[in-house]
């Protein structure tokens, strides 16, 4: 049941609403991140729709090597202003686009 306030607003309506906000947000940041990957690592005829937002970024996934996380790294720092400080961590934000958009989003991070 929704708890109303002096306007007769519902606070409900109002955190459903910044939920969906979020949800938009995170979208945008995963499609960031897809055109940041296909331009770093210049994959050519690759569009955002042939990247899933969970499969993996290196093996069986997208088939990245070493060399491609250093650069996808480099731009993950520079456009969205976070740091990815060592390896460990490294391999869990570069696991997929939604490790990558989930580490940025924690950082408050967005361009």
């Amino acid at each position: 049941m929704p708890i109303h306030d002096r306007s007769g607003l519902s606070h409900r309506w109002r955190h459903d609403s910044g939920l969906n906000i979020t949800e938009d947000l995170l979208e945008n940041l995963k499609l960031q991140i897809k055109e940041l990957i296909i331009d770093r690592l210049r994959l050519e005829g690759m569009t955002p729709d042939d990247i899933e937002d969970s499969a993996p970024l290196f093996g069986e996934g997208l088939g990245l090597d070493s060399i491609d996380s250093l650069e996808l790294v480099l731009g993950i720092e520079q456009k969205f202003g976070v740091k990815i400080q060592d390896e460990e961590l490294g391999q869990k934000v570069l696991a997929s686009v939604d490790a990558l958009a989930a580490f940025v989003a924690s950082k408050g991070q967005g361009a």
